[in-house]
């Protein structure tokens, strides 16, 4: 298994990171972890898919991305001592994890100290993806947001290609797009209208995934 973020980090120094890594496997429906429990591992996605969602100023939850296999998750317990879980992240479906635990991690650094770059990379990845959110929603109308969350779940679910079948309901791709319910549902309308997706009950099949990123851009 690869790790997108990592696959410029020396092999050697991934080698040692997978080497004090635990293997966990979680059922459809899973907590990993809540909000605000302890955070003390980094999970390194295996297989499966992951749901992460936050709790919003109204007391909601809301879902704010979905991780497939080559993404990681939770990566600031790496960082710091007594940090606790900001978001709650439960399994879509079977899964598998490798789980670095942040004790492991320092005993780690202190024989390889060559492996920070593996936490830098991570680093930089969460600031990344932080950075491009926050642009989004600044100056990115609501219906591109929804196309860009389509482009990124066909590549999750499928690697981007033609047929992927989206398993999330209109009101998660709501959610993660940042806008209501009936605005993903115009947008897929008038997307299933250019025969790019076809709308099933709870689900989208994606039919062309090109003509789908590029409208994202």
């Amino acid at each position: 298994m690869e790790w997108r973020l990592l696959e410029d980090v020396p092999s050697n120094d991934v080698r040692e990171l997978l080497s004090i890594a635990r293997r966990r496997t979680f059922g459809r429906n899973e907590v990993v972890f809540h909000r605000g429990d302890p955070a003390d591992s980094l999970h390194l996605i295996v297989s499966g898919r992951f749901a992460v969602r936050v709790l919003t100023p109204l007391g909601d939850t809301a879902l704010i991305a979905v991780h497939g296999p080559g993404d990681a998750f939770g990566e600031l317990a790496l960082v710091t001592d007594g940090a606790v879980r900001s978001a709650t992240v439960t399994a879509l479906e079977p899964a598998e994890t490798r789980s670095v635990y942040r004790d492991d991690f320092a005993r780690l650094q202190r024989r390889y100290p060559s492996v920070n770059e593996v936490l830098v990379r991570l680093l930089a990845e969460q600031v990344r993806r932080s950075n491009e959110r926050i642009l989004e929603a600044h100056y990115v109308d609501a219906d591109r947001r929804v196309l860009r969350r389509l482009a990124e779940l066909s590549r999750i679910y499928g690697d981007g290609t033609s047929g992927t079948e989206i398993p999330l309901t209109q009101e998660d791709l709501a959610e993660m797009s940042g806008t209501s319910r009936a605005t993903v549902n115009r947008v897929l309308r008038e997307e299933e209208k250019r025969d790019s997706v076809e709308l099933r009950r709870g689900r989208t099949i994606v039919l062309d995934a090109e003509a789908l990123a590029r409208r994202a851009k």
